[in-house]
């Protein structure tokens, strides 16, 4: 059973079509959209701010996601990927973005559509992402643009797959 609490009155509330792992914890002031999915060990922690997630967005297994109490927030915007053991703290990623396994984003930092955070990747606070970018390294710098191949084979892909593979959990379920 997943862990899903209300803290300090503020309940996670749910889109449709979300799948949430059975280990999977989300907590306090967390709203998501349509065809999200909380993988296994996932942590979604709207206890100090709150955390806004469009729809079709995935948080992968061992995935963090956070907020700095009383100052950053953070927003997710629609047909986000969040990799494996990712964290995202407090910061703003836009529409058709990519975060790559094991990648930090930190307070403040923003994310224009259609990028892609390389795995490994730390993107230090305030730091801007601009639209159609990869960035990887320590620190995260460009490296290149986003391609529309890209768009479509990295980011539109793992974004859909995650919706299928939520259905087949589902499926079992019935």
């Amino acid at each position: 059973m997943p862990v899903i609490k209300k803290v300090r009155g503020k309940s996670p509330a749910f889109g449709n079509n979300v799948f949430i792992a059975e280990n999977a914890t989300i907590v306090g002031e967390v709203i998501c959209g349509d065809d999200c999915s909380f993988w296994f060990n996932a942590v979604v922690r709207g206890d100090v701010h709150y955390i806004k997630m469009g729809n079709k967005v995935n948080v992968q297994d061992n995935a963090c996601i956070h907020a700095t109490f009383e100052k950053s927030p953070t927003t997710i915007g629609n047909n986000v990927s969040i990799g494996h053991n990712a964290i995202v703290h407090g910061s703003t990623i836009e529409d058709n973005v990519l975060i790559g396994m094991g990648a930090i984003v930190m307070d403040d930092a923003y994310i224009e559509s259609n990028s892609i955070i390389a795995a490994g990747a730390v993107v230090l606070e305030k730091t801007r992402v601009s639209a159609g970018s990869i960035y990887a390294g320590v620190p995260a710098k460009k490296v290149k643009d986003v391609g529309p191949e890209l768009i479509k084979g990295q980011i539109d892909r793992i974004a859909n797959n995650y919706v299928k593979y939520a259905g087949w959990f589902k499926e079992e379920e019935e």
